[in-house]
């Protein structure tokens, strides 16, 4: 073996070493924690995307009818579901009309014709896009909300069902943020067509076109809840979240806190519309399905309002929050909540190093005893190995989890696989009467294809865990794929290097293994 063959194998080992230290050193500082290990709150959330269909399709239904009301044609569509509208009493000529105008207004909505009656409905690959899209808008609204709480490093992913899965480590006050998602702030605006009643049955019977919406009494002092009052609104909203473009705390006219709104441009197009239209009525500002407040418009307002309702100081910053970072396009469901404590996540650390302490001392162990000398070779493969592991999660900005620990001692059972495979064949090329040199050189060579074999099998399962798999389990595939790569190099590469560095110029009749 040539002393500058030997020598540059050893620097490529020896830089390899130095970049897996510098980019895991200090662990505390370059290898994030999970949820498990460092404590937080785990989250799954249903969107319900019905809310993101009607409000699309209520905003589409009221550019038909401003458009069929610029052509002579009134209409009063009447909602049948989140997807579709019924329009009734229509002649010959208005359905003709009304068809004109869903052909060049509304592209994704198809038409059927029962009679004097028109039903609009929304095509199905259009609403499934809605659909995916307000999913897509309420994890960067849920990530705009946490990022302004200050939460590091959070995971927040959409996933299967119209679902989103939050993962917040570290978080020291739980309740303040389950408090911040919790407020959906999905705002409507909506027009009174009667009440406040004491209860809903006091309200008459419901028109289709109307439904009947629950809202808090407060006490005028204290601002407590003191019972519940009953509205009959329309279906269709005015405007919504959606249209908002500013959102900031502000007082009342007697000193109460209130949330200061103003509007886009096409956001004020339509509430000037409905508000002109409408002096003298109700208008009712929903949040997550509560009427907050009802107030009489006076005047045709257009881009800026008021949001009252009784809140606390602390209340209507958090609503200004959530509004200012994003109004949600459609309401959430919980569907599971986990909270793990620090002290439960330190426990786990300290359960984790434990069991791979316990279980490296074991493998040095047994290797020592069974291979003696050569044993040596193997464990400060293994300890390379090791190092380019949390070197490579390091470099990765990957997050260690619980079953990543797992993933880190099964890497040190597969690594010790692989020497044995070596070992074990240089011990037969021995028994046969090789030399020292042509036995180590036969016995990594014969055993090449059988590590490759082990290791790329188990990378691809890994590999499809990490696809396919959310949390911990993308966390024990990360460390296990990071780890068999390191494997290879350090059984195959680094091992050789060290026989050839402890034989070099040196005639060695006996090997200890």
């Amino acid at each position: 073996m040539k002393s500058s063959n030997l020598l540059s194998r050893g620097i490529l080992i020896g830089a390899i070493m130095a970049l897996s230290i510098w980019f895991f050193y200090p662990l505390d500082k370059k290898i994030k924690l999970g949820l498990d290990l460092q404590g937080g709150m785990h989250l799954v959330l249903q969107v319900q995307t019905d809310d993101a269909l009607r409000a699309d399709s209520d905003s589409d239904m009221q550019r038909l009818t401003t458009d069929a009301k610029e052509k002579g044609l009134t209409l009063a569509p009447v909602r049948l579901s989140p997807t579709s509208f019924q329009f009734s009493g229509l002649n010959p000529e208005n359905k003709d009309a009304l068809g004109q105008l869903v052909r060049a207004n509304l592209p994704f909505w198809d038409s059927a014709e029962r009679g004097d009656t028109v039903v609009l409905s929304i095509k199905p690959a259009e609403a499934t896009k809605i659909r995916e899209l307000a999913v897509t808008q309420a994890v960067q609204t849920i990530r705009n909300r946490i990022d302004e709480f200050g939460v590091a490093e959070p995971v927040i992913t959409p996933a299967s069902g119209y679902r989103v899965v939050v993962q917040l480590p570290g978080v020291d006050d739980p309740e303040r943020i389950r408090r911040l998602i919790k407020n959906v702030a999905f705002l409507e605006f909506r027009l009174v067509r009667g009440g406040p009643a004491p209860t809903a049955e006091a309200l008459g019977q419901v028109a289709p076109n109307l439904e009947v919406m629950p809202g808090d009494i407060r006490d005028d002092v204290t601002g407590a809840v003191t019972g519940k009052q009953y509205y009959l609104v329309e279906k269709v909203r005015v405007i919504t979240g959606r249209d908002l473009k500013v959102a900031h705390p502000g007082q009342g006219k007697l000193g109460e806190p209130v949330v200061n709104f103003s509007l886009t441009a096409q956001g004020s197009k339509l509430f000037g519309d409905a508000t002109g239209a409408n002096i003298g009525t109700g208008l009712a500002i929903i949040l997550d399905g509560k009427v907050v407040s009802a107030p009489r418009i006076n005047a045709r307002i257009t881009d800026s309002g008021v949001i009252e309702g009784g809140f606390t100081q602390q209340e209507v910053e958090d609503l200004t929050t959530t509004l200012r970072s994003g109004s949600l396009p459609a309401g959430l469901t919980y569907l599971e909540e986990r909270t793990v404590g620090p002290s439960l996540g330190r426990e786990s650390i300290r359960s984790g190093v434990r069991a791979g302490v316990i279980g490296t001392g074991m493998v040095v162990l047994v290797l020592l005893l069974y291979y003696h000398l050569a044993g040596v070779n193997a464990v400060s493969a293994l300890m390379l190995n090791i190092l380019i592991l949390f070197g490579g999660l390091g470099m990765f900005g990957s997050t260690l989890t619980l079953p990543g620990i797992a993933g880190v001692i099964l890497t040190i059972g597969m690594a010790v696989d692989a020497n044995v495979l070596v070992f074990e064949r240089i011990r037969e090329e021995l028994r046969a009467g090789r030399t020292v040199r042509s036995a180590i050189d036969l016995g990594f060579e014969r055993a090449f294809t059988s590590i490759i074999d082990t290791h790329v099998t188990t990378l691809v399962s890994a590999l499809f865990l990490f696809q396919f798999g959310t949390g911990p389990v993308r966390g024990f595939a990360v460390t296990l794929i990071i780890g068999l790569l390191a494997s290879i190099f350090t059984a195959v590469y680094v091992s050789h290097w060290i026989f050839d560095l402890v034989l070099h110029n040196r005639r060695v009749e006996k090997l200890s293994i």
